[in-house]
């Protein structure tokens, strides 16, 4: 922080995940780290306020990337159920890393708080503002189709 302080401009920017925004079933303890990066980088950009350190939380949706293929699997859990399911996710993952990349930097550069990257972030983060409580059963009901 001094190193920060010190410098004429800076930024923090912290990332998150979709699932900061919402929590499907079956992803309890990600989606809680993830609203954790959410609850500390709102309460970090409160406590900078007036400093020269802005901070930025990224909340990506489905980027092309192998985080389904890479996650890791609970014991006790059926491997064909765990396959169909990383099928089911990985087909969510459409857009370019380069291109939510691109997406980040300029929000950075126009010092945005938050950034919702793709258009699932975007719906997820409308829906569930409307429907905090049972945004899922719209969600979850979107998904299955």
């Amino acid at each position: 922080m001094p190193l920060l302080h010190a410098s004429r401009e800076a930024r923090l920017v912290n990332i998150s995940s979709l699932f900061g925004l919402i929590a499907p079933p079956g992803q309890t303890a990600y989606a809680a780290s993830k609203y954790a990066v959410r609850g500390f980088s709102n309460s970090l950009r409160h406590e900078l306020e007036g400093t020269n350190i802005g901070v930025t939380v990224v909340h990506p949706g489905g980027i092309a990337t192998a985080i389904a293929k890479n996650a890791r699997i609970a014991s006790g859990i059926n491997n064909v159920d765990v396959e169909a399911e990383r099928r089911k996710f990985q087909a969510f993952l459409k857009m370019p890393p380069e291109k939510a990349g691109e997406t980040i930097v300029r929000a950075v550069e126009r010092r945005k708080g938050r950034i919702l990257i793709g258009n699932d972030a975007k719906a997820a983060s409308f829906i569930e503002r409307l429907f905090p409580v049972s945004y899922w059963k719209i969600i979850g009901g979107q998904m299955k189709r």
